[in-house]
């Protein structure tokens, strides 16, 4: 293990030092990371798709960058392993609203559970617009705020759990109780990550959570949403103005992109919003 690894993916985190293996502690590590850290798929953008090996992306997080679920669940897993808790990841899937009474698990997805004060939690950092804390991993409904969230048993082939948050845009994840390893989702990140037709090689997208709401930019849309009020939307009109969302609103660095990146992604989103524009008319 890199030496400091973990020292600077804390910083990243807000945390001057590590926290004991605590409930409260494992609460505070997940509010950090759907705040500092966001869901983003720049580098899948710039055609260099980063892999999902835990390491690299804990490397990635404590330099500044993102990721999406494998990147992001990977690394906070390996972090709180480091700092004591007892961590399981489980094959997952995330069901868009038309496919909600789905029960099978395409495993898209990477999902935690954690053990922490003789309580189990269902703990994600990786789904951009999911839980701003963790979930006690029992049947039923789950306030956080102006949040509702459901968990319940999965009724499919194989044991396993189904959380719903119906606002959002993708209301079903279906999780397996079996732990899974990395190398259960190389296949599918490859694919997701590289295929034409994915959404994540086709659109540009960061999000990020905090107590009230999410933000997310997706191409040159950015929008705010909070539960209860009008959800507010702005076009990104100039290069500037799109660097300085990515690196201010979703606290992104931007020192590994070269002028030619930029310019490049740029373009790039600039011709998929135009695309899109002309489907809507």
């Amino acid at each position: 293990m890199t030496p400091g690894l973990f020292d600077g993916y804390l910083r990243r985190l807000g945390f001057a030092r590590p926290p004991r293996p605590t409930a409260e502690a494992l609460f505070a590590l997940q509010r950090a990371h759907v705040e500092r850290v966001p869901y983003e798929n720049l580098d899948i953008q710039l055609g260099r798709p980063p892999g999902i090996d835990p390491e690299l992306s804990a490397r990635r997080i404590a330099a500044g960058r993102g990721g999406y679920c494998f990147h992001l669940n990977g690394a906070f897993a390996l972090l709180l392993e480091h700092l004591g808790f007892d961590v399981t990841r489980h094959l997952a899937g995330v069901l868009v609203a038309a496919e909600r009474e789905r029960l099978d698990v395409n495993g898209d997805h990477l999902a935690l559970t954690v053990r922490a004060g003789g309580e189990e939690y269902f703990v994600d950092a990786g789904l951009g617009d999911g839980p701003y804390e963790p979930l006690p991993l029992r049947a039923g409904t789950h306030r956080q705020g102006e949040f509702t969230y459901g968990l319940g048993p999965l009724e499919g082939e194989s044991p396993g759990w189904r959380y719903v948050y119906d606002a959002g845009p993708c209301p079903v994840v279906n999780i397996l109780s079996a732990p899974a390893r990395t190398a259960d989702f190389e296949a599918t990140h490859l694919r997701l990550s590289t295929a034409p037709d994915s959404g994540f090689v086709r659109t540009l997208a960061l999000l990020r959570r905090d107590a009230h709401g999410t933000d997310a930019l997706r191409g040159r849309v950015l929008t705010r949403t909070e539960p209860g009020k009008r959800t507010t939307e702005r076009i990104l009109d100039t290069p500037g103005e799109f660097w300085a969302v990515v690196g201010g609103v979703f606290r992104r660095r931007l020192d590994d992109l070269s002028p030619a990146d930029r310019s490049g992604l740029w373009d790039r989103v600039c011709a998929a919003h135009e695309s899109w524009l002309a489907a809507r008319r």
